[in-house]
């Protein structure tokens, strides 16, 4: 039934589930600014885990499968996720420095990263996003032999902390045709490289390529646990549940700790980073995202505002869309903007008005 189907269209066609979390204005924002692409905008109120907005769109027009059942690398958004597992193992500190240069190199294998000042310690490495401090800070965790048994202990540890923020399977929201995604366990690991694989081997899910994907939904309440300094509750689009899935709070492994320098760092992405085309006058924390597939890169971006008694959460996910800050970025700003403020200004109105003429099929 809900194939090709928006999922208020597919949820107003079930009678008993009563009225919507979506906000109207929002979700018809989103719809617009989505025209000519293939992807999704997910916004979710974090003090109780309402779904806001979750416009999607699809060559063959809109489809809710698009945000909850299609997962995908998350790029560079993933790096919150690792950053804080890393501090919370105190596999690293804010204060730890890492070396790059344009990128790192491994015998025959380089992964690439764009120019900055180095070296970075942690906040300016989610800042700038560098690929550099997040491979090898993740690869020194799966290879760490002190603090662990072995690569086992590491990885299945990594997991566990993933899987904790809502990553990697399915969180049994109130819509249909939700899917989990990929957080690579010792099992899976020694099936896919015959138990011949170390830190190294996987280091690029550190920048949240390889051996992981997620939901565009997942990486939303993502930044709803940052948000939240620690918590969530189950994402759905039904008011007045009395559901108790969607009414009991869930809390991560991360410690307490970790999610100051964290946010800080996403501050500092939106306010001299990778996403100083949304700076205001609200703070918005935020993370951008440039996926590599083959092709045009993927944009991403995952955010909330205001830093301080947070009100949204967002994520947008744009197939071919280019780097994070060219078309995921501007269009979370907009939607973050339209919630706040209830309504657009007359120079972000405009910026919607050229967003979505930009086609990327």
């Amino acid at each position: 039934m809900m194939l090709w189907m928006s999922v208020v269209a597919w949820c107003q066609q079930l009678p008993t589930d009563g009225p919507l979390t979506i906000r109207p204005m929002l979700q018809q924002l989103g719809e617009q600014l989505l025209k000519g692409k293939t992807g999704s905008i997910v916004a979710i109120n974090p003090a109780n885990g309402e779904i806001l907005c979750i416009a999607t769109n699809t060559p063959q027009g809109s489809d809710v499968r698009q945000a909850i059942g299609k997962p995908q690398a998350p790029g560079s958004t993933f790096k919150t996720a690792q950053a804080l597992t890393l501090l919370s193992e105190d596999i690293v500190t804010p204060a730890t420095q890492v070396v790059c240069n344009n990128g790192v190199t491994d015998e025959n294998i380089k992964v690439g990263c764009h120019q900055h000042r180095s070296p970075l310690a942690l906040r300016d490495a989610l800042a700038q996003s560098c690929n550099t401090w997040f491979l090898m800070t993740f690869a020194s965790m799966i290879n760490d032999n002190f603090i662990y048994s072995d690569k086992t202990e590491a990885i299945n540890t990594w997991r566990s902390y993933m899987q904790s923020m809502g990553l990697g399977g399915p969180m049994h929201i109130d819509i249909a045709g939700e899917q989990g995604g990929l957080l690579a366990g010792a099992d899976y690991l020694n099936r896919r490289y015959k138990n011949n694989w170390d830190g190294k081997t996987i280091w690029w899910a550190g920048m949240g390529q390889g051996d992981v994907t997620c939901t565009p939904l997942q990486l939303c309440n993502l930044a709803v646990t940052i948000a939240n300094r620690g918590w969530f509750f189950v994402p759905h689009i039904h008011q007045g549940t009395k559901n108790q899935r969607y009414l009991t709070k869930r809390w991560t492994k991360v410690k307490k700790s970790a999610y100051q320098p964290v946010i800080e760092g996403m501050k500092m992405a939106v306010e001299k980073g990778t996403a100083t085309c949304i700076r205001t006058t609200y703070p918005i924390c935020g993370k951008t995202g440039t996926v590599e597939n083959p092709g045009k890169d993927h944009s991403a971006f995952i955010g909330f505002a205001p830093m301080t008694d947070p009100k949204i959460a967002v994520s947008v996910y744009i197939e071919h869309g280019g780097f994070g800050a060219d078309m995921a970025v501007p269009i979370a700003g907009l939607i973050i903007e339209a919630y706040l403020k209830g309504k657009l200004s007359p120079s972000s109105a405009a910026k919607a008005k050229q967003l979505t003429a930009k086609k990327t099929r």
